[in-house]
Order: C-alpha cells, then sequence, then structure tokens
C-alpha cells in the first residue's frame, strides 16, 4: 500500500473510517494508538521525530518500570527531536536539551514505499550514562532510502536508568528492582510491535542493532525472557561481550553512595521529590569515583547472565546475528593507562603485536581492542553459530582518505548511517561514499531478510563452524579467514572463566 494524497481536511474523514496512515496535504500523516501525528518529508524520507512510546519518569514514576504514554485527541506535528534522557555534560557531547520527559523514538522510511517495510531499531551507546538518539551521527534518512523504516530511541540513562529502586518500602514491597533504562527500551519493542504498521512497517520483521553499550544492550535483550519475540534479527557493533553485569548488592551499594550525595546536595530524604539538577550533581559525584558506577544489574528478572556465560550455554535468542568491531577502537594518552592494560603480558604481548612491540602506547591499544572487543566478539560468533543460527563476522579497518595522513580512524558508524560533515567523520570523498553504500547495503538487506549478501556486493560468507569474516579496509571488502585467530586463540585462553 502506498501513501494516499489527500488535502488536510481530510484527516477527519480518515479517523472516521479507520485509516491508520496517510499523507495529509505534504505532510505524512499516522495514528498511532495514542493519537494522531503528522511528519515532515524530506529528500524522498519522511520522518516523525519525539514520538512518545512511555509516559515521562518522573516524580512518582522515577524509578518505575516505564507507563503507556498518554492518549491525545489532538493532532501532533512530530518535527523536533524530543529531549535527551539527563546525563552529565561533556564538552563536545552534542547534548544540548535534557529533559526527564526523554521517553521518545524517532521514525524515518520512505515516503513512498511498498509495504510492509523491515523495521531498525537503533539503540545508542554511552557507557550507560550519555547518549542520544538525536546525534546527528544517528540521523536514519540515508538508511531509509534503501527500503526500511529506522528507528533510533531514548531510554533511561546514568542514576535515572540503572540504579535500584532507592525507596526501602517500595522494595518491601515489589522486591529488589533495578534495570529502568532496560525496561524502556522493551517498551519502546513493544510500541514498535503495536503502532509499526500504521508506519507501513512489518512488526513481525524488526532488527535490533548498537554499538558499545548500545551493543551490549542488545546482546542482553537476546538474553532476555521479555523480549523473546520483539525482534527477529540483531547487529551487535563493538560489543564489550566479556564485560560482567553487576550484581545487585553492587547496585544497592552505589544507591547508597547516591542517596548520599542527593541528600549532602540538599535533595532531602525522597529522591523522587528532588530536582533532577540535584539528582545530577550527586550522579557526577558518584561518577567521579568510578565512571562504571550505572549499568545493567542482574536481577533475576531482566538480567539473569552475563552476556559471554549466556551465549556459551546457549540461552539466547536464536536469531540471525552480525557481529563484529573495528581494527582500533581506543588509544592510550596516559601513561598509568598503558602500565595497567600492559600488567604482566608485556613480553606476551610483543610476541602477539611485533609491530607495536617498541610502541608501548600502541601496543596497550591493540592490547585493549582485542580483549575487550576483537576476541569478544569472535566467542560470540562461535557460540551463537553452535546454536545453529546464521552467524555473520566483519572487522572494519577502512580510514576516510582524508584522514589517512593523520592515523586518525572514526569506525564504522559513520558509514553505517551514512553521515557526512559529522565531526569526527569529516568530509567524504567518493571512495568513502562508495564504500558507505555497500555497509549500508550489508546492514538494510540483513534487516530485509536475515541475509546481508546481495547483487554487486563482495560475498559475505556465513561464519558458523569457520573462521570466514569480511574484512573492511582501505585495500577493499572480502570474506577471508581471519588472520588473527593465533593471538585471539592466546587471549581467549588468558579470559576469565565466567
Amino acid at each position: 500500500m502506498r501513501y494516499l494524497v489527500m488535502p488536510f481536511a481530510a484527516a477527519a474523514l480518515l479517523l472516521q473510517t479507520g485509516v491508520g496512515r496517510t499523507q495529509v496535504g505534504q505532510y505524512p500523516f499516522a495514528l498511532t494508538q495514542e493519537g494522531q501525528v503528522l511528519g515532515v518529508v524530506q529528500a524522498g524520507v519522511a520522518s516523525f521525530k519525539g514520538l512518545r512510546y512511555a509516559a515521562a519518569p518522573i516524580g512518582a514514576l522515577r524509578w518505575r518500570p516505564p507507563q503507556p504514554p498518554p492518549e491525545s485527541s489532538d493532532i501532533r506535528t512530530a518535527r523536533d527531536y524530543g529531549p535527551a534522557c539527563p546525563q552529565p555534560m561533556a564538552p563536545g557531547s552534542g547534548v544540548n536539551r535534557m529533559s526527564e520527559d526523554c521517553l521518545t523514538l524517532n521514525l524515518f522510511k520512505p515516503f513512498e514505499a511498498d509495504d510492509p517495510l523491515p523495521v531498525m531499531v537503533w539503540l545508542h551507546g554511552g557507557s550507560f550514562v550519555a547518549g542520544s538518539a538525536a546525534e546527528r551521527l544517528f540521523d536514519g534518512a540515508k538508511l531509509a532510502q534503501q527500503g526500511v523504516i529506522v528507528i533510533t530511541l531514548n531510554y533511561r540513562l546514568g542514576a535515572f536508568g540503572w540504579l535500584a529502586d532507592p525507596s526501602p518500602a517500595e522494595t518491601a514491597v515489589n522486591g529488589r528492582t533495578a534495570n529502568y533504562g532496560m525496561m524502556d527500551q522493551i517498551a519502546a519493542l513493544r510500541w514498535i510491535r503495536d503502532n509499526i504498521a500504521a508506519f507501513g512497517g512489518d512488526p513481525d520483521n524488526v532488527m535490533l542493532f548498537g554499538a558499545a553499550s548500545g551493543a551490549a544492550s542488545v546482546a542482553l535483550l537476546m538474553l532476555c525472557e521479555p523480549a523473546r519475540g520483539l525482534f527477529r534479527k540483531a547487529i551487535l557493533e563493538s560489543v564489550p561481550g566479556r564485560e560482567r553485569v553487576r550484581e545487585m548488592e553492587t547496585t544497592e551499594a552505589v544507591g547508597r553512595r547516591f542517596l548520599q550525595a542527593v541528600a549532602r546536595g540538599g535533595g532531602g530524604n525522597d529522591p523522587r521529590a528532588a530536582d533532577s539538577d540535584v539528582l545530577l550533581a550527586a550522579e557526577k559525584i558518584v561518577l567521579s569515583n568510578s565512571v562504571q558506577s550505572f549499568g545493567p544489574t542482574r536481577d533475576g528478572m531482566l538480567v539473569t547472565d552475563d552476556i559471554a556465560p549466556g551465549f556459551e550455554a546457549g540461552r539466547e535468542s536464536r536469531i540471525p546475528l552480525i557481529i563484529g568491531s573495528n581494527e582500533d577502537e581506543t588509544t592510550f594518552g596516559a601513561e598509568p593507562d598503558v602500565r595497567e592494560e600492559l600488567g604482566d603480558v608485556t613480553d606476551e604481548a610483543r610476541k602477539l603485536y611485533p609491530e607495536a612491540s617498541g610502541h608501548p602506547k600502541a601496543l596497550a591499544a591493540r592490547l585493549y581492542t582485542d580483549r575487550v572487543f576483537t576476541e569478544p566478539a569472535r566467542f560470540l560468533a562461535r557460540r551463537h553459530a553452535a546454536t545453529g543460527a546464521p552467524v555473520f563476522r566483519y572487522r572494519f579497518s577502512y580510514v576516510p582518505e582524508a584522514q589517512r595522513a593523520d592515523g586518525d580512524r572514526v569506525g564504522e558508524l559513520p558509514f553505517v548511517f551514512g553521515a557526512d560533515g559529522v565531526p569526527g567523520a569529516g568530509l567524504l570523498t567518493q571512495r568513502d561514499r562508495e564504500v558507505s553504500n555497500q555497509l549500508r547495503t550489508y546492514w538494510t538487506n540483513f534487516a530485509k531478510t536475515g541475509n546481508p549478501n546481495g547483487p554487486g556486493l563482495p560475498p559475505w560468507e556465513d561464519s558458523s563452524g569457520r573462521e570466514r569474516l569480511l574484512l573492511i579496509s582501505n585495500a577493499g571488502i572480502s570474506s577471508s579467514d581471519d588472520p588473527w585467530s593465533e593471538r585471539l586463540d592466546r587471549l581467549e585462553r588468558r579470559s576469565p572463566k565466567q
């Protein structure tokens, strides 16, 4: 079904006749379960921004499971992104507007396309304490131009999203709860299931993808029973697959420190009544002691396993998977960080990475990248393939042509989203755009069918049972045996048993 061309005055007739979506004048129109929304069109892509998938988690709804968004009889114009969820502000973060009323999502779709369309749902990273669906990098228009619906969403962060319930009375009644950010992600997926047909999407063809902590969220959702069936494919980009989730005792200890900081900051003894600025100030105090103070907690309900042992036991959803990482995921600038990373493995590391043996910072960066990202990606790929599900592994090392002289790397995300001129990525050359087009086509093909391959693309071999992966480098794109297998084997043997 295609969008119908109708005058604005016909909106009332559409509501009476039950048509869920159409075009009103030059505006795409959709009727969700909560009400009527008008989007905007640019370059052949219709967008609906700032759509509420849950009520504002403020006041009495702080540290509560997300509640349904309010219904409205008004026609809402969905032109603007919703605010980012509260988070400590960092220079250059790109976040310029925050509010606790942040549980919104943004939808991009081809203005004219046959439906039902596959749906790609993006979870941003940021170590569970930062980030926003409104970042320029995550504009879904370029992906949508390839015949898919793209959705980006906000979820609660930091103390607002990952604190154990701070009320002893509530804990006595409801048990120990946490993971409100993950509850938000599930609520958004349920909203998509219930409403995506109004936008021409297929609720039975939803793919979830994310990078870094966003990828960790996707992996945890693959292991989460309440999320079963809400998505049918997944992409894990730079997932820290061996990182452990927090135990409830640790989360509660962080919560006690947070509440003490709230009280000292003038927030009183009831954090649900405190001003959000006071809560953010308290969060900064807690984060000053550890940047990993907030994040998913083993609660026995949503999170029952760490990612690696969960996949090793085959408890994840057996769905098609793309998984991979960047050749370089970090750089080390401080000597203490270098010494901590190298530890007592310097001699072995020099043997594993002879090209960096004389450069401690480069050696530490290579070891860190492989220990935290490369080896875990291979491990998860192997374990998931053992369930019989299709698995496609990649490694990305392509550098934009304008940045090769400086040795800078930007990772795969600007190429997946087709970002051009975004800070950090710069302006793309014709060759850069060719690589971007190929990567976007792999990702959208996978969203459509569960297989990234298609006409005009270098073949990407399923890595099930083999050490095959897609290498995306300055030299080109090709499937290959993993040239790093030996050193990854050694790292796997050194990985702590979980």
